[in-house]
């Protein structure tokens, strides 16, 4: 997975062409940490077909508020620079995998 920062996150996120999927987390958020395993799993089985991306709010608060992001986790899904759907709270990698299979 890419680590994104606010350096990268237009040009990897905003300006992409095709489906990237961002996990806005942090290493102080406990659900986070336990599902980056899962996250990991994914993109390995949808590579080629998604991105996938990380970003640590701790370090970049003011992009994550730029992104709405309120709370954690939070799982966003971008399509050609355009945030198309949200996952937020208790997540599992289940309905990480259905989201992505109906937007690709």
């Amino acid at each position: 997975m890419l680590e994104l920062d606010k350096d990268t996150f237009q040009s990897e996120v905003l300006e992409a062409t095709g489906l990237v999927v961002v996990d806005f987390w942090s290493p102080k958020c406990e659900p986070c940490v336990a599902l980056a395993p899962e996250l990991e799993n994914l993109a390995r089985r949808y590579a080629g077909r998604a991105r996938f991306c990380k970003l640590n709010v701790l370090e970049n608060r003011r992009l994550a508020l730029s992104q709405r992001v309120l709370g954690l986790p939070v799982i966003a899904f971008y399509r050609d620079g355009q945030k198309v759907a949200e996952l937020t709270g208790e997540i599992a990698a289940e309905k990480i995998a259905e989201t992505i299979d109906a937007l690709v």
